[in-house]
């Protein structure tokens, strides 16, 4: 699982996300980031890899909350 940038601009890439979001409540935030997801999810298309990338975002989410 790749984790290092691997965006030409990643600053660039979340100026963007976070200006998509701007006015949005939490809840419809919430609904962006999902859907944002799950075209992403489907952009990719490899099952496995995105089974991985889950297991590596709870691992990352998991180790905030723990340390």
């Amino acid at each position: 699982m790749r984790t290092d940038p691997n965006i030409p601009d990643a600053d660039g890439f979340y100026e963007a996300l976070i200006a998509a979001q701007e006015g949005l409540s939490e809840a419809e935030a919430e609904a962006f980031l999902l859907r944002l997801m799950l075209l992403l999810a489907n952009q990719v298309g490899d099952q496995q890899a995105l089974l991985d990338a889950i297991a590596a975002t709870r691992a990352m989410v998991a180790r905030k909350a723990h340390g």
